[in-house]
């Protein structure tokens, strides 16, 4: 049996093959082999979970862990989770991280953080939160992997060791165990250790361990025989005997904390490690832990008691001083507790102290009278207020306390959900507020705490916040600006739940009963805007036509005047007015300024400003836009649904300029962000419909359609106004797999839902191009007149690709000289267009149709310049029948 020495000299039995696993991976982490060879190019990061039950030695090996990690020159980042600190949001991070960063200037650590520090400072401690949105979830964690990533590039080797994960805050450990994965990737060894029955689930990644570490993690087993009669001979000397050591072994189960315990107990007592002595060890075994432990504490005095339930409601981490505050005793008094504590085991620290082992911590926790223990988180509340710590240090105390209608307590949780908003905890800020509400607040603060439970929830679970933005509405509110507010977050949590007609008529009752001219404008733009997403708006051109009447009395004054000129900007380009109209009030809508995350404002209308210029055939300056208005976003922190919108979006305006590589990565980065935020969202539906287009682009059909299936791209479609249109893409797809009567049918229904609309630009919208394709197999001239009614539109919006593309289908609906002629004219325009894959199409057939090689040479030239491999092949197979055919 192998032995493995600690820093105390107590040795550590029975973990051999853990600690083998753990020198493997430090050898391959350090660059040095087992055998001192250096094992490859580089180091190698690796994930290492070790799991067992309370007392089976988790914290003595990951203390052998960290002495080792030191001894061979890695930097070491360690956290422990804690029973009392497990809804301390970032509580985790902060020990891991805060270390390597707090102290430095603050102009150095910006310097550091770069473009992170306002994201991620506020989660680590290291800054107060900025006023404005909170970054999201998803921006926050990418923040956090930037911040550990550069750590451990910079500071490498680096080991990471967290014990007790199983209590760790939410937000660390989703963040980790979504991390630990990429370890093998960096300079990193983590390293975790849990309870395995208490771990959450969304902490399951430590249980399957990736790649080369192995399938699962390492489980610690109880000691044997052996070796717990090894361990009691080490504390009390060689002549314990075997009947005394296998008594020991007995009555602790092999627990490792549990006979060390026993064995101090035994020396306390002086008493005799032989088989006389041997049936007294029961009874001491049973002083150890639960109610035995609680007896012996009591038996130090009641002064040692009430410091002990001090510390065990404070938790980790706990200064002497605040513990006598809570305790109620004086100085002298409380450094008297200490020492006895110090004394029995169950405390240990001078200036910091914190429990033995955290058996204990709980122990004494649980022992606690429930009315004392109370009390006791009250005390704590103020204590820590007092002490300066702040509203979020005290919050967690309040959440166990009773209601009894206290505004200080009301306050303190209000002023720390705000805190924990702000630093990107939604959830811990919800729990909050949620225990606010049930103090209950004054009569005149209710709407406001329910105001803001609302904007907690909304991220996360907006039928949620519905409910408790409608019930703030039922509440008296003094303040009209809160009821605005109230409802304007109602009316866009509704919207992005697809409930769009809600939105709307939750703003129109608003609008009927306000009398502030400019808050009912900012109500009507944020009605116009939800209404030109719905997909079920019972009379467009109604609204189409107050919202004309509207913008021309607008000068863009403020923000609320341009919103509603860029809402005038897009309804004209969907209704397919003339392009050059598009664009004057495009630039109207910019000129004062459209910024992408302006707080408590949607982004719908400056991405709607910047796509009308795509459609209008300036697409430099759509990117132009999409460029700043990203920045916007990774500075706000925001990169779930809003970076998925960005990335998707900009995939689409490469796709239309014919750059169909590019737009493929885009789109599936998009996609990969969507995913991250949800299934049958908005965002999702644009990122599937826009890659389903690029790849049928780029000849790749089958693709195309296995990604239809895998994210059931298919009816119902969604309620709101998606593009490109999902149900004329999923007909475009259709036609692509020579379903012309499924295509046909798809098609006309989407016509039958934007035509009465006023929706009639190709260029938006190409479904009349798709369908004349799909009714040119069976009605020919129901196909052709399809195709020059889509003609008429795409002339009166005078966009030469809005054109260019509208002709050539005419084109492939047309025979003879009129199929020449609409050819011919089709490449004229395109070719005064940024369309380029419009234009190798064109070229293509041009070519086809009049057997010239030349077209069909620039057709295939320009097609593999796009990356449309689908029309390079057919471009290839008609010029050599074209070459080949005599002259």
């Amino acid at each position: 049996m192998g032995q493995r020495v600690l820093r105390n000299r107590r040795t550590l039995y029975e973990r051999d093959s853990e600690l083998a696993a753990v020198d493997e991976a430090l050898a391959e982490l350090t660059g040095l082999g087992t055998d001192g060879a250096a094992p490859g190019d580089r180091p190698l990061g690796a994930l290492l979970a070790f799991a067992g039950r309370a007392g089976i030695g988790k914290t003595t090996l990951l203390a052998e862990v960290r002495r080792r990690a030191a001894a061979q020159g890695c930097t070491v980042l360690s956290a422990r989770g804690g029973d009392q600190e497990q809804r301390v949001a970032f509580h985790v991070a902060r020990q891991l991280l805060q270390p390597r960063l707090a102290g430095a200037p603050e102009a150095e650590l910006r310097a550091s953080l770069g473009s992170w520090y306002d994201i991620v400072g506020p989660a680590l401690g290291l800054c107060a939160p900025t006023e404005g949105a909170p970054p999201d979830q998803q921006g926050l964690r990418d923040g956090l992997d930037w911040v550990l990533t550069h750590l451990a590039v910079r500071q490498a080797p680096v080991v990471l060791v967290l014990d007790d994960a199983h209590w760790a805050d939410p937000e660390s450990l989703g963040w980790l165990a979504a991390f630990a994965p990429r370890a093998e990737q960096l300079p990193l060894l983590v390293v975790v250790a849990y309870r395995p029955d208490e771990l959450p689930e969304h902490a399951d990644a430590f249980r399957g361990l990736p790649g080369r570490a192995g399938g699962r993690p390492h489980g610690l087993e109880p000691l044997s025989a052996d070796a717990v009669a090894g361990l009691v001979r080490e504390s009390l000397g060689d002549h314990a005997d075997d009947t005394f050591c296998h008594e020991c072994w007995a009555v602790t189960a092999g627990n490792p904390f549990e006979a060390v315990e026993l064995t101090a107990k035994v020396h306390d007592r002086g008493l005799d490690p032989t088989e006389a002595g041997a049936p007294l060890l029961r009874d001491l075994a049973a002083a150890v832990k639960g109610s035995g432990l609680i007896a012996r504490l009591e038996r130090l005095g009641p002064s040692a008691v009430r410091f002990a339930w001090a510390c065990a409601v404070l938790g980790t981490e706990i200064r002497p001083a605040l513990a006598a505050a809570v305790a109620g005793l004086g100085h002298e008094e409380a450094a008297d507790a200490a020492d006895a504590l110090r004394g029995v085991r169950v405390l240990t620290g001078a200036e910091t102290l914190e429990f033995v082992h955290p058996l204990i911590a709980t122990a004494v926790y649980r022992a606690i009278p429930p009315a004392t223990r109370v009390a006791l988180h009250g005390q704590a509340a103020w204590c820590v207020t007092d002490d300066g710590q702040g509203a979020t240090a005290a919050a967690r105390h309040l959440l166990e306390t009773h209601p009894e209608g206290d505004t200080w307590v009301v306050r303190q949780l209000r002023a720390a959900a705000g805190e924990t908003l702000r630093a990107g905890a939604p959830d811990t800020a919800r729990g909050y507020l949620a225990r606010a509400l049930r103090e209950p607040p004054p009569a005149k603060e209710r709407a406001a705490v329910l105001y803001e439970l609302g904007s907690a929830s909304l991220l996360t679970e907006p039928a949620t916040t519905v409910n408790h933005l409608r019930a703030a509405l039922q509440e008296p509110i003094a303040e009209p600006a809160l009821r605005h507010h109230i409802v304007y977050r109602l009316s866009q949590v509704l919207a992005h739940s697809d409930r769009l007609a809600e939105a709307s008529e939750a703003l129109a009752r608003e609008i009927r009963v306000t009398g502030d001219a400019r808050v009912r404008l900012r109500m009507l733009s944020e009605q116009f805007m939800w209404d030109a997403f719905r997909a079920d708006e019972p009379d467009h051109p109604s609204r189409s036509r107050r919202l004309a009447r509207l913008a021309e009395r607008l000068r863009g004054r403020d923000l609320t005047e341009r919103y509603v000129i860029g809402l005038r900007t897009w309804d004209a380009i969907q209704r397919g007015e003339p392009a050059g109209v598009a664009l004057d009030h495009a630039e109207r809508a910019l000129a004062g300024g459209l910024g992408w995350a302006e707080a408590d404002r949607g982004f719908e209308v400056p991405v709607l400003v910047a796509l009308a210029f795509m459609y209008a055939d300036r697409p430099d300056r759509t990117e132009e836009l999409f460029a700043a208005g990203i920045a916007d976003y990774e500075r706000q922190g925001w990169r779930g649904a809003h970076l998925s919108f960005a990335y998707t979006l900009l995939g689409y305006v490469r796709y239309r300029r014919g750059r169909l590589a590019e737009a493929e990565d885009l789109a599936r980065s998009g996609l990969r962000l969507a995913e991250r935020v949800g299934p049958g969202t908005p965002a999702h539906w644009y990122a599937v419909g826009i890659l389903i287009q690029t790849l049928l682009a780029r000849g790749r059909t089958g693709e195309a359609t296995r990604l239809a299936e895998d994210h059931a791209f298919r009816e119902p479609f969604p309620a709101a106004v998606v593009f490109p249109d999902a149900q004329t893409v999923y007909g475009e797809l259709l036609l692509a797999r020579g379903l012309t009567k499924d295509a046909a049918a798809e098609l006309s229904a989407a016509g039958r839902r934007l035509e009465p609309r006023g929706i009639r630009n190709p260029s938006w919208c190409p479904w009349q191009l798709h369908l004349a394709r799909a009714e040119a197999h069976g009605a020919p001239d129901r196909a052709r007149t399809t195709a020059l009614e889509a003609v008429t539109h795409a002339r009166r919006f005078g966009a030469p690709s809005a054109i260019g593309q509208a002709l050539r289908t005419a084109a492939e609906v047309s025979s003879g000289e009129a199929r020449l002629a609409y050819l011919r004219e089709s490449v004229a325009y395109l070719d005064r267009s940024p369309a380029a894959y419009e234009l190798a199409c064109a070229l293509v057939a041009l070519g086809t149709e009049s057997r010239d090689a030349d077209h069909l040479r620039r057709g295939l030239a320009t097609a593999q310049q796009c990356g449309a491999d689908g029309l390079a092949d057919t471009a290839r197979t008609e010029l050599a029948a074209t070459e080949r055919a005599p002259l």
